[in-house]
């Protein structure tokens, strides 16, 4: 499995997850993806949380390869630190 997870820093938040519910809907629809989501944080006004959990690291590059039809939603960031994490076990709680 593999999991991506992070944070964004974007000028307009709000108008940055509006155009990102096309990408969230699509990466939850692609196959191989366990869980996708995208959300404003409580805290600092300019972040957005990021988390993923996907099947393999051939499932991510299938989703990332396909794009996004919003070319604009990379200008918006400002700033990132995302990281992705192998994980062999799973515990369920």
């Amino acid at each position: 499995m593999l999991i991506v997870a992070g944070y964004l820093r974007v000028a307009d938040r709000d108008r940055y997850l509006a155009a990102c519910r096309e990408v969230v809907e699509l990466a939850r629809a692609a196959q191989g993806c366990l869980d996708y989501s995208l959300g404003a944080d409580l805290v600092e006004p300019d972040r957005v949380n990021v988390y993923e959990r996907w099947v393999s690291r051939s499932a991510v590059d299938e989703f990332r390869g396909a794009g996004t039809s919003d070319n604009d939603l990379g200008a918006q960031i400002l700033g990132a630190e995302v990281s992705e994490f192998e994980c062999a076990n799973e515990v369920r709680l």
